[in-house]
Order: C-alpha cells, then sequence, then structure tokens
C-alpha cells in the first residue's frame, strides 16, 4: 500500500462549466474534490463555449487550496468529450484530473490512458460507473489504468439504465458491486450526490449506510451538505486510536495474529489500519 498516495475523498461539489463564477466560492467550501463539469450540466448548444472558459482558467498556475480540481468532459464516444480532451491536455497548468462519464468498457479508459500518455500529461482520472455496460465490467475498469484514483457511483443514471427507482434497496446491489471493484483496484468509491436538499436527516442516513458498505465519500449538490458528507466519512478519533494501537501491536509482535481489546486481529487488518491512520494525519495537518 502507498501510503503517500492516500489522499481524503470523502466529498465534492459540481460547478457548471457555463457558470464559472460558482468556482470560487466552491472551492472555498474546501470540498475535498471540486470538479467543473461540461457534460450534463451544459446543454449542446452551450458545450463548445464552457470548454473556452473552462480551458481559459486553467493558464496559470492557480491556487486551488486543499480541494482536488478535475472536470468532468463529455462521454469519449462522443465529439464533444473528444475535444474536451483535445483542449484539456493543452493548457499550460492543467487540472488535477479528468472525470469520465457514461463509461461503458475497459477499452475507453484505456483509450484515454494512451491518449493521456500521447500528449505528456500527468492528469489523473476518476470514473463514473452509471452504465449497466459498465456496472458489469467494473472490475475490469477499476484496473483499465494506473491513473485511476476512484471510482463514482452513478445512481441516478444507473437506475435509470436498470429500470429501478433510484431508492438505496433498488441500489444495492450495484453500489456492492462498485465496492468490490474499487477495494480489488485499491482505488477510491465516492457515492451519488443526495438530492433532496431539505432532508438532511436522510443524508446522514445515507452516508453512513454508504460508509459501512465501503464507500469513502459522497457527492454533494450543495456546500451546507459538506459538513455531514465529510463527518461521515472521516475517521473517528475512537477509530484512530483503535488503529494506532492495532498497528502497534502488529509492529511489536513476530507473529500475524494479535490481540487488542480482546480481540483477535490478523495481519491483513493492516491496509485498513493504516489507511485510516494515514488519512487522519492527512486531516490533521489541513486543519492545522
Amino acid at each position: 500500500m502507498n501510503l503517500d498516495a492516500i489522499r481524503p475523498r470523502r466529498s465534492f461539489l459540481f460547478v457548471p462549466g457555463s457558470d464559472l463564477n460558482k468556482f470560487p466560492k466552491a472551492v472555498a467550501t474546501g470540498a475535498d474534490i471540486v470538479c467543473i463539469d461540461l457534460e450534463d450540466a451544459i446543454s449542446p448548444a452551450h458545450k463548445a463555449g464552457a470548454r473556452d472558459a473552462t480551458v481559459g482558467m486553467f493558464v496559470a498556475d492557480l491556487d486551488f487550496g486543499r480541494s482536488e480540481i478535475l472536470v468532468r468532459i463529455n462521454s469519449l464516444r462522443t465529439a464533444d468529450g473528444l475535444a474536451d480532451i483535445l483542449a484539456i491536455t493543452k493548457t499550460w497548468s492543467p487540472p488535477t484530473g479528468l472525470m469520465v462519464p457514461k463509461v461503458k468498457s475497459p477499452d475507453e479508459i484505456r483509450l484515454l490512458d494512451d491518449l493521456l500518455d500521447g500528449a505528456g500529461s500527468a492528469m489523473r482520472l476518476q470514473v463514473i460507473i452509471e452504465t449497466n455496460e459498465a456496472l458489469e465490467a467494473a472490475h475490469e475498469i477499476a484496473k483499465a489504468s494506473n491513473r485511476i484514483d476512484a471510482l463514482l457511483f452513478g445512481g441516478v443514471d444507473m437506475a435509470a439504465d436498470l429500470r429501478v427507482e433510484p431508492s438505496w434497496e433498488a441500489l444495492l446491489y450495484a453500489r456492492l458491486r462498485c465496492v468490490h471493484a474499487a477495494a480489488g483496484a485499491g482505488v477510491d468509491l465516492i457515492d451519488v450526490p443526495y438530492l433532496d436538499l431539505n432532508d438532511m436527516d436522510g443524508l446522514a442516513e445515507e452516508a453512513k449506510r454508504a460508509a459501512a458498505i465501503g464507500m469513502t465519500g459522497k457527492g454533494a449538490i450543495h456546500p451546507k451538505q459538506l459538513p455531514i458528507i465529510e463527518k461521515t466519512f472521516s475517521p473517528s478519533e475512537d477509530q484512530i486510536a483503535y488503529a494506532r494501537r492495532a498497528t502497534a501491536a502488529f509492529e511489536q509482535a513476530d507473529t500475524g495474529l494479535v490481540v487488542v481489546d480482546n480481540k483477535l486481529l490478523e495481519k491483513p487488518v493492516l491496509r485498513s489500519m493504516y489507511r485510516v491512520l494515514a488519512i487522519a494525519e492527512v486531516l490533521e495537518d489541513r486543519y492545522q
């Protein structure tokens, strides 16, 4: 496990590429990820203008605070998607990475990886699993490129593809399949935003359920949702203290089994314990 590569991806906010006046405010929230959207938020007639405006932002080294900056491009199977890639790779100071929607196969990610290699780009990738085809190939997609840092579960489009309501129960299998794929590839997994801005209890419950099954973050549609999301996906003081006791016990032992707080632990749990401590360390440095 590369602990240096671990960073919190508990929350993200979208900013429409056609309304970049909102971008500084989004960055000021301190969301772990701020993503400029050139896809769903933009009508076909305005995609070229949104692309030009977005590219115009990345002309110098900008201070984005603690946020990871992404651009959600259009589908790689469209002319707009290819135009997005060509324009963004030519920017002087490109974003951290690209968010890739409507993926149907790992071949799309491999093609994008080759395009970025050819352009000499170091941009990272986050891939949305929101089609039935992507769900079927989720394990292969998650491992299709070493650039991938996270999968995102696109529950709304997935529900439409599966012909179900976007309820927790109807999408549980799809979420769990994404959990397995992300864990197998060693990448993060971010849950779909909760769409009812007035139901904070519902947001808290869904975020808690997502964290319990192994998701590492959740999207937000408004900054007021961020505190609940970030608290839910941050390690608690008890979890941090337990991880410290567990890792110390293993480091001092000469076997693969230790007893911590009267519970028998095997060495494979160290991966999750070190991950907790790595995230806690980043968050401690961030908020000092």
